[in-house]
């Protein structure tokens, strides 16, 4: 099998993996890591035995398929001009800026006939991979995701750098339009939206409530799915499964008129399992598990929720002028 030629571009915290797990990957050749930082790539590139390059024009043509894991504003022209040259392309999440780069990524894919696909990470939580059989009309959907305040990933609000990974997973269960967003939220250490608050109601009546934060004292990952008979609660830090539905005559008889089930999952490598799914889908042809069209969705959602609540900030901040 001939090995697929790969580069990253971008090895800061989380590029660096991306890197690592290509190595490591049967059927594949890590070319190159590209950071403008010499520090970064050299470090990343001496670790892994490949070449460190401070631009990636050079890459054009030369590779079958790249990450894109730099800051969000430079997701749009890398991501472009590789696909323009014939790549397939994995671009984090969020997939871009705004709406309409997003569109034309993915326009610009299907002209081309490559794979565009967006670093929903979550979706390959083995929490989320257990409970898919067990989702069938979720009527309500609870999302904590919290974390401790860091420098890295203030170069996007809250919402588009946490709570992003949850509006995506609650829009692909859902499976309906949004009727109305209600969102508030407040910058606390960044000049961003540190903590905010969605309320998201869609056209079949579920109903979700989603809270992200990263000025918490402790990390939380952790989602409610409520539905007629059932509620499935899943830990996505813990990897913990807790089924609790209606007793049936072939539960026999409890103390409870409810079966509770609990599974502990294996930990398993949601970013080796991203990467190795994205590198089947170039050989062949497959329809990626998250693609540009999903990440388009997440990011509308995401954007309306953070234009409605610096629309709240910006009334109180006039109204207290």
């Amino acid at each position: 099998m001939q090995k697929i030629r790969v580069a990253v571009i971008g090895v800061g915290y989380l590029g660096r993996f991306h890197a690592q797990k290509y190595a490591q990957a049967s059927g594949c050749e890590l070319v190159a890591v590209v950071d403008a930082r010499a520090e970064a790539r050299d470090a990343v590139a001496q670790e892994l035995g490949t070449q460190g390059l401070p631009d990636y024009q050079g890459l054009l043509g030369q590779v079958e398929a790249v990450s894109v894991v730099t800051p969000t504003p430079a997701h749009f022209a890398i991501a472009r001009d590789f696909l323009a040259a014939g790549a397939h392309v994995l671009v984090e999440k969020p997939i871009t800026e705004t709406a309409a780069e997003a569109r034309e990524l993915i326009a610009l894919a299907a002209r081309q006939k490559r794979i565009l696909a967006v670093g929903h990470l979550e979706r390959f939580n083995s929490a989320i991979l257990a409970a898919e059989p067990y989702l069938r009309a979720p009527r309500f959907v609870e999302c904590h995701r919290l974390a401790p305040y860091r420098e890295r990933g203030t170069d996007v609000n809250v919402v588009l750098d946490l709570m992003i990974h949850d509006i995506d997973i609650v829009q692909t269960i859902v499976g309906a339009p949004i009727t109305s967003i209600d969102a508030v939220g407040t910058p606390v250490f960044s000049g961003e939206i540190d903590i905010a608050n969605a309320r998201i109601r869609f056209a079949n009546g579920c109903v979700a409530n989603a809270t992200a934060s990263r000025v918490s004292l402790k990390t939380e990952r952790k989602m409610r799915i409520f539905e007629d008979d059932a509620y499935i609660s899943l830990d996505l830090q813990q990897k913990i499964l807790t089924l609790i539905r209606k007793r049936t005559a072939k539960d026999g008889p409890g103390p409870l008129p409810v079966a509770i089930e609990e599974q502990a999952l294996e930990p398993g490598d949601a970013l080796k399992a991203e990467i190795d799914s994205f590198l089947e889908c170039v050989r062949t042809g497959r329809a990626p598990m998250v693609p540009g069209e999903a990440g388009l969705m997440a990011l509308e959602t995401a954007t309306r929720i953070t234009e409605q609540v610096e629309q709240a900030l910006a009334a109180r901040h006039a109204a207290s002028a």
